[in-house]
């Protein structure tokens, strides 16, 4: 899967190159032409998992932008209004991640978001403690967190 990334950014380069037009525009146009001839010219199925991870890596930087602003004008709004809507809690998530990598990606996921901060992780590794500002339902904010954060990222690492 490396060898395929680093493929497709030099392809990518060499289109940027070729045309001599160095901009974002133009490199993002190279790296999805690159991407469309290493899919039609790879036939080995270990590689083929870059085809179908990339899509699903460009969607969950994209769904964690979407959550960070939300996230942004949510507490934003909070603070320059003069009622608190704050409902503070610490819930603990129920975690399908088993391994350091996953568990650490998504506290981290987690603690970027404004709003909320992982505090811990269970010694059985099987839930996560969460602190939240904004908890109206306990089962809704699991809901988020389980099929939001965790579901995209075990998509990626698995």
């Amino acid at each position: 899967m490396k060898k395929q990334l680093l493929m497709n950014l030099l392809l990518a380069l060499i289109w940027v190159s070729l045309t001599g037009k160095f901009s974002v525009v133009n490199f993002s146009f190279g790296l999805f032409l690159s991407f469309l001839l290493l899919w039609i010219s790879t036939r080995d199925e270990e590689e083929r998992k870059y085809f179908s991870k990339l899509p699903k890596l460009i969607s969950f930087f994209f769904y964690f932008l979407y959550e960070l602003v939300k996230a942004n004008l949510e507490v934003a709004y909070d603070v320059i209004t003069p009622k608190f809507y704050m409902k503070p809690g610490i819930i603990s998530v129920p975690l399908d991640a088993k391994t350091d990598l996953e568990i650490t990606l998504l506290a981290n996921l987690i603690t970027l978001t404004p709003g909320t901060l992982s505090l811990d992780v269970s010694e059985d590794r099987k839930f996560l403690f969460v602190h939240a500002m904004y908890i109206t339902d306990r089962d809704e904010f699991i809901a988020s967190i389980k099929n939001g954060f965790e579901k995209r990222l075990l998509e990626l690492t698995r």
